[in-house]
């Protein structure tokens, strides 16, 4: 075993519950460390501000989720270890999430489409036979509430605001639509946790999540969706590419290097 491998403390999921909830976790985590990169780097003060608290929000709800899947299935001795240690292949974020920061408009579009599918993802496990997991989606639907309102205002704006700004907010979109597709995948790790009873079918919310995500498009300067895009997956499977390891190369180097490493 090589020495990379040594160092990896946490274990793969078995069960379909913590398999499903680990792709939650992962989500969250990923999205909230790649929003933290803007610390500092924000538009203006209070743009950056809310930026680095919705990022707070999502590590927050990760943290939840990661400290909830080790009392189902023994995969690490801790969340950190099972946050922080593994190798990208193990990883099961959508891709989306791990696009680059490339400008405020691309920033906020993606903030938008990840936010309003993870509102009917959450919404479907309010009803969980998980009684811990339900209480976890009910506290971050109101975060995710505001990252909504937040992002949704901000595609408005710069969508039929200058010129520029109209044309930064449709190449983000050009960008990121390939991504939307995988996150209403229904494949085996949803339907395995619906299976479970974790969680019902959000996927069949997508023609709704479309309507509705269309509808601010075209008030946001006209802007449509991509037609006849080929969608780009594999992120729930581990298929990711270097956006991720950028992110991981960051985000692990503590516990990598000082492993078992607390505050």
């Amino acid at each position: 075993m090589s020495a990379a491998k040594k160092y990896i403390g946490a274990k793969l999921p078995t069960k379909p519950e913590t398999v499903y909830m680990l792709r939650l976790a992962d989500n969250a985590l990923i999205l909230g460390q790649r929003l933290s990169e803007m610390c500092g780097h924000g538009p203006e003060m209070e743009l950056d501000m809310a930026m680095t608290n919705m990022s707070l929000d999502l590590i927050g709800q990760a943290k939840l989720l990661f400290e909830h899947i080790l009392t189902q299935e023994d995969l690490a001795p801790n969340a950190d270890v099972l946050a922080l240690t593994r190798p990208l292949e193990q990883y099961s974020n959508c891709l989306l999430v791990a696009q680059p920061n490339v400008d405020f408009a691309h920033i906020m579009l993606r903030q938008y489409l990840f936010s309003s599918m993870q509102k009917l993802q959450y919404e479907a496990l309010l009803n969980s036979s998980d009684g811990v997991l339900a209480a976890i989606a009910e506290k971050s639907l109101k975060e995710i509430a505001y990252h909504i309102r937040f992002a949704k205002g901000w595609v408005l704006r710069l969508g039929d605001g200058t010129e520029e700004s109209r044309a930064r907010t449709a190449d983000g979109l050009e960008c990121l639509w390939r991504f939307t597709g995988e996150m209403f995948t229904n494949d085996t790790g949803v339907s395995d946790a619906v299976d479970a009873g974790l969680t019902t079918d959000f996927t069949q919310h997508y023609n709704d999540w479309l309507s509705e995500t269309a509808a601010l498009l075209l008030e946001a300067g006209g802007l449509t969706p991509p037609e006849d895009t080929r969608m780009i997956m594999g992120g729930h499977q581990g298929q990711h590419v270097d956006n991720l390891g950028h992110i991981l190369a960051d985000m692990q180097f503590m516990q990598l290097s000082y492993p078992g490493l607390n505050w």
